[in-house]
């Protein structure tokens, strides 16, 4: 008598299951596995184009005029009119001198002048008699001349009178001690009732003109002549006259608002320190420039013509700190590849070595990429990146 041999169902469903997942394994390893689609990433095309060599400098901000309040008379200090650290204008009055004896002096030199005058009256009186005596034959020709020289002296008295009581006028005007430029004034440097002298050393105040400002900065004189050394063999384009931009950067590494204009670089070397002073001018309305303050200065000195420049986003480094980049080889295979960078241009590195112009430099998408891995390309837009809205705020629960 037989038996019956046949597995209950729900055990023939199991072992049918494992004999199809046991097929399908063995179909996975003969097709070498499933992979994974290529990573999309953001391309771009190097192409050449003209870029500014721009050099960053230490520089310190210096005022564009300076000017000492100086007494021009002697005399005791009566008053100080401005108020310390504002703005004053050309010909503000600042200090008061003790005026008394100035007027004193310009009434006495009135008097003289008034005395000259009429001493000058009476001597044409007198020539015009020995005219008159002298057409008639009465007076020598004597009395005549002598008449006519007493008349040149008086001319030459009231003359003198004259010029006197002008000085004298000036010096009582000196007693009001003017501002000579516009600017920003700084501390009394002495205090009513003290006596300040026309020929003294020091001087009443200091006005310094903040609006526009300098800026000196320096540089090597070797890098300035390789620079002119590279204008000279063709590799760079100099700057046309007057239109090298210039650029203030603060420490904490914001920018100025207002750009610059380049007045000159000094004709000498300092022999100490191998470096050539240049000085560009600032405008300075909101008096954010201050004389003595440490800045750095970024300069345009000349142009690189058929340059490439690579985004920043599109370079990572290896252990050693060497600068790489995926460059988009045949089949859009990623190939790494190092590159010697230059200077900072905004947002790119423009580079020296390792790269030619056409071919395709992946920008995005980095981190996902691995040597010789097959890539989606796509063209990278850097705009839409920068301009992608933020993510909504989670809400709170």
């Amino acid at each position: 008598m037989l038996r019956n041999t046949r597995l209950p169902r729900p055990l023939a469903l199991m072992a049918a299951t494992a004999l199809l997942a046991l097929v399908a394994g063995q179909t996975f390893a003969q097709e070498g596995g499933m992979q994974m689609p290529p990573a999309a990433v953001g391309v771009v095309e190097m192409k050449s184009h003209a870029v500014p060599v721009v050099n960053e400098l230490p520089g310190r901000i210096a005022a564009t005029r300076v000017s000492e309040v100086r007494a021009r008379v002697s005399g005791i200090l009566q008053e100080r009119v401005f108020e310390q650290g504002t703005f004053v204008k050309k010909d503000d009055v600042l200090y008061r001198i003790d005026p008394r004896i100035f007027r004193v002096r310009v009434a006495s030199a009135e008097a003289t002048l008034q005395r000259a005058k009429a001493t000058l009256q009476n001597a044409r009186l007198q020539l015009e008699r020995q005219q008159n005596l002298k057409e008639r034959n009465i007076a020598t020709g004597i009395d005549y001349d002598s008449a006519a020289v007493a008349v040149a002296q008086a001319d030459a008295d009231v003359a003198s009178a004259e010029a006197g009581l002008d000085e004298a006028k000036i010096n009582l005007d000196y007693t009001e001690v003017r501002a000579p430029i516009s600017g920003i004034i700084g501390g009394a440097l002495v205090t009513e009732g003290a006596l300040v002298t026309a020929d003294g050393t020091s001087n009443l105040a200091l006005i310094q003109q903040v609006d526009p400002v300098y800026a000196d900065f320096t540089q090597s004189a070797q890098d300035l002549l390789n620079l002119k050394r590279a204008v000279a063999d063709g590799k760079l384009a100099s700057t046309a006259p007057g239109e090298a931009r210039v650029e203030l950067v603060f420490d904490d590494g914001s920018l100025y608002a207002q750009p610059g204009r380049l007045l000159f670089a000094s004709a000498n070397v300092d022999p100490n320190t191998g470096q050539v002073t240049l000085r560009a001018e600032f405008p300075n309305k909101n008096d954010d420039l201050l004389p003595g303050m440490y800045v750095r200065v970024r300069i345009e000195q000349a142009v690189r013509q058929d340059a490439l420049t690579v985004p920043q986003r599109a370079v990572t480094r290896n252990e050693a700190g060497q600068a790489q980049v995926y460059v988009l080889a045949e089949g859009n295979k990623a190939e790494l590849r190092p590159v010697t960078l230059g200077q900072v241009l905004g947002s790119d590195w423009v580079v020296e070595s390792g790269l030619k112009a056409g071919e395709t430099v992946i920008a995005d998408g980095v981190q996902k990429v691995q040597p010789g891995a097959t890539v989606a390309p796509e063209p990278w837009k850097p705009d839409a990146v920068a301009n992608a809205p933020a993510p909504a705020p989670a809400k709170a629960e």
